[in-house]
């Protein structure tokens, strides 16, 4: 056998020259650390690091970073959409609610959050391994400056006391009987809850007994959070203290559930941070910025849009609901985040916070607004929106309440939040608001059928003095001639009670025509109007609106043990659903309360409402600075 002898190799056939030798070597030492930076630079290399990295050691987090791997599955995700009525039609419809749609027929519909089935159908379902490390260091640099915000420094800075010279008490004897109607209400849904369903997230009135559900997660106490600063107000100081003592002692954070980041973040979130401000009780600023920290991996997406699932526990899960168009975020739902989160912002000194919310504005900037209008549905993964289906309905409203609240909560000093308001207030103007054969003022979707918030009333009013200066009385009339139309879908059912979604079509009008939309869940978004429309205008019809309301619920809704919504707002006889939901406690009963007040408890100058009725104050950043409270990582200056 006859070898040939190859150029460059040595007799033996085994050996090399010596340059190409270190050529070899260079080749594997190239090789080598190729490697090694793949194996510690690639997004998704976290749970690799740690074979070398000390339990100690925390690798560093981008803010803003993609730490995920996104689940794609084939297929179109339309038949994922449970969650959404029907098709498109002729006529109109407007719903009342302004939050996503999580009820059915008047009973509350328990959204799959922890689903395993769903985890396998969501196209958007990610693992976020670097979620974890992010809130490692983010509540370490939490502990370094939590204290040093000054609860001093911020009474300090308010115009007025936030319970007013007499706690808000009424001069007339009327308004102050009907104020304290409303408190004994209150008194009587949560004696009920105590007895029957303590530290459950919900009352069954009916059956007396509680329900926990799963859109919190491993969350309890949603009703106890959610009535801490309505008792407060209210002088229900006994209850106050047994509601405070549950959350030292019994609010458990750590928790493996799956719940929605949007009711999270308006109920616990706002609802402990508006205790904390009401009260300087330190409780709840640790709480509340021990559970802000657990929302954090929602954002770690490609774009920072937040996904509105989130996992609370330490595995840093988060994914779209399966419902949601294409594995889409919910415009009402991460554009319902950016009042809270500065606050969180403001009380911990991190700053991560705010600059979670700022990337949310951010984009939204960027990116083409078809008419000038924000659609519901958006990818998290590439930025674009997924349909140009626009409403301030059940699925973006509260984006635009947040926009103007964003203004008033910063003093005013927000004008990008301005800025974006108001053109979005023009583009709704020029192309969904409408006017009824009857001369009813609604506003329609852009394509499909329409829905309105009737929170939308309070929220132009609101709106009203910060616009040009020509168009100041334009908006209050706009807003007090929709608030006008939601009372009417009250005051034309036979219980005086409003349906969840009413239409105008051919053979009606502010009525509900389909049975699906005829329940009522105990919904405050008509008396929340109610109450900024008085504030505003102190036109009496505003009260009488609102007594009107409350005579309907007592009659209505009032069982043996509590309060409960009902399936039919059109039946002489009612059946209830067997539900008293938190928002009762802490939206419906709350507006009420501060319709039968003066003005001056909870101020419009110093507090802001949150789209679940806490009060967040407002924030004076110079003023904070001179009283000495901590404000280097608060609030972004947009100007």
């Amino acid at each position: 056998m006859v070898f040939r002898k190859l150029p460059g190799v040595s007799a033996s056939g085994m050996g090399l020259r010596l340059s190409q030798k270190f050529v070899f070597l260079l080749f594997l030492s190239g090789l080598v650390t190729l490697c090694f930076g793949a194996l510690f630079f690639l997004p998704d290399s976290v749970r690799l690091k740690r074979i070398f990295l000390s339990k100690n050691e925390n690798p560093a987090v981008t803010v803003g970073s993609d730490n995920e791997l996104s689940k794609k599955v084939p297929g179109d995700p339309e038949h994922l959409r449970a969650g959404l009525k029907g098709g498109e039609g002729a006529n109109v419809k407007l719903k009342v609610s302004r939050k996503p749609s999580v009820t059915h027929g008047a009973r509350t519909v328990e959204r799959s959050v922890g689903s395993r089935a769903q985890d396998e159908r969501s196209p958007a379902r990610a693992q976020e391994p670097a979620a974890r490390d992010e809130r490692v260091t983010s509540a370490a640099h939490n502990g370094e400056r939590a204290s040093a915000y000054s609860y001093e420094a911020f009474k300090k800075c308010l115009l007025k006391p936030a319970l007013g010279k007499n706690k808000g008490t009424p001069s007339d004897s009327e308004t102050l009987q009907r104020r304290e109607k409303v408190k004994e209400m209150m008194k009587f849904a949560w004696d009920n809850y105590k007895r029957y369903a303590w530290g459950q997230n919900e009352l069954r009135p009916l059956t007396r007994n509680g329900h926990i559900g799963n859109m919190f997660g491993g969350l309890r106490g949603a009703s106890i959070v959610d009535s801490l600063d309505t008792l407060y107000i209210m002088g229900l100081m006994e209850e106050y203290e047994e509601a405070k003592e549950w959350v030292q002692n019994n609010l458990n954070l750590i928790s493996n559930g799956e719940a929605s980041l949007f009711e999270v973040n308006i109920r616990y979130v706002g609802g402990l941070l508006s205790a904390y401000y009401l009260t300087g009780a330190e409780i709840f600023k640790q709480k509340v910025v021990e559970l802000g920290e657990k929302l954090l991996p929602a954002f770690n997406t490609p774009t920072g849009i937040p996904r509105g699932v989130i996992n609370l526990g330490s595995s840093g899960t988060s994914w779209s609901w399966g419902w949601a168009s294409a594995g889409s975020s919910i415009l009402a739902e991460f554009g319902t985040l950016h009042l809270e989160f500065l606050h969180l912002s403001q009380l911990s000194g991190n700053p991560l916070f705010t600059e979670k919310v700022m990337n949310i504005r951010k984009l939204l900037n960027k990116i083409e607004k078809p008419h000038g209008l924000y659609p519901n549905f958006l990818s998290p993964v590439s930025g674009n929106w997924v349909q140009h289906h626009v409403s301030i309905g059940g699925l973006g409203d509260s984006f635009y309440e947040y926009l103007i609240k964003s203004y008033l909560m910063s003093d005013k000093t927000d004008q990008e939040a301005k800025k974006m308001y108001y053109s979005a207030m023009e583009a709704i103007e020029t192309n969904l608001v409408q006017k009824s054969p009857g001369g009813l003022t609604y506003v329609a979707e852009w394509r499909g059928d329409g829905h309105l918030a009737c929170f939308s009333g309070g929220m132009i009013g609101i709106g009203a003095d910060d616009g040009p200066a020509e168009q100041k009385q334009h908006y209050l009339d706009l807003a007090a001639e929709i608030t006008h139309t939601c009372h009417e879908s009250y005051s034309r059912s036979a219980t005086k009670l409003g349906p969840e979604a009413f239409r105008f079509d051919a053979g009606a009008e502010a009525t509900a025509t389909r049975l699906s939309d005829r329940y009522y869940i105990l919904r405050p978004e008509v008396i929340e109007s109610y109450m900024y429309m008085w504030r505003l205008t102190h036109d009496p019809k505003y009260r009488q609106w609102g007594w009107e309301a409350v005579e309907a619920l007592e009659k209505h809704c009032r069982v043996d043990a509590g309060f409960s919504g009902i399936r039919d707002v059109y039946a002489s006889t009612v059946s209830h659903d067997n539900m008293q939901q938190s928002f009762f406690l802490s939206e419906t009963l709350k507006y009420l309360y501060l319709l039968f007040s003066d003005d001056d408890l909870l101020p419009l100058e110093d507090w802001v409402f949150n789209t679940e009725a806490h009060p967040l104050p407002v924030i004076r950043k110079t003023c904070l600075q001179e009283h000495g409270a901590k404000q280097d990582h608060g609030q972004t200056d947009l100007e």
